[in-house]
């Protein structure tokens, strides 16, 4: 299993980069954190285990409405890959489960 991310910030249309990013279990233990590179992505995050898990972006930068987006996921298949993107603009956001 692994996981990575990345941040767009849709406003400009451009990657987000020097984003802080935390990767927590549902009862808030950390397990990771990292900012995007040049490219607005964090390839390097720890595999978590079967279960709930967060993303916690600090998007304050970027973002005069929220200053944190958290992305609530479930790790099911050790075995697959998950990519858990953010496509960010002033007063919206959207996520996916990405390839």
């Amino acid at each position: 299993m692994s996981l990575s991310t990345h941040v767009l910030d849709a406003a400009s249309g451009r990657p987000a980069p020097g984003l802080a990013v935390r990767l927590e279990k549902a009862d808030g233990t950390v397990l990771a954190e990292r900012r995007t590179d040049v490219d607005g992505r964090v390839k390097d995050l720890p595999a978590p285990d079967i279960g709930a898990h967060r993303l916690i972006f600090d998007t304050g930068g970027l973002s005069p409405f929220y200053p944190l987006v958290t992305i609530d996921f479930r790790v099911a298949d050790p075995a697959e890959h998950y990519h858990v993107p953010l496509l960010l603009s002033p007063y919206s956001y959207s996520t996916y489960r990405g390839s």
